[in-house]
């Protein structure tokens, strides 16, 4: 399906704990993902039709490991608007 190649993986962090009570969901994203194909994605894996996407980035930051400088991070996060009655569960 083409649901896998635009769903990277729910992004379960405090802050996105928090918009969920709105009916707001967060997912982080592959680089080419669109709007249309994040709505078609949600509803053919989690059969809820979302009323609106986002697309947020994210930065890629700076770490030192050991003594050794990287880069962490970097990408996509989509922040998906459900209506009221509507909810996703992941387990």
């Amino acid at each position: 399906m083409a649901n896998i190649k635009i769903i990277k993986k729910p992004r379960v962090t405090e802050k996105a704990s928090l918009v969920a009570e709105q009916n707001v969901y967060t997912f982080e994203v592959f680089e080419n993902a669109n709007k249309t194909e994040i709505k078609k994605a949600i509803f053919g894996m989690y059969k809820v039709k979302p009323v609106k996407v986002n697309i947020v980035p994210i930065t890629k930051k700076e770490i030192f490991v050991k003594g050794k400088a990287g880069t962490k991070g970097g990408g996509k996060k989509a922040l998906v608007y459900l209506k009221a009655g509507d909810k996703i569960e992941f387990v």
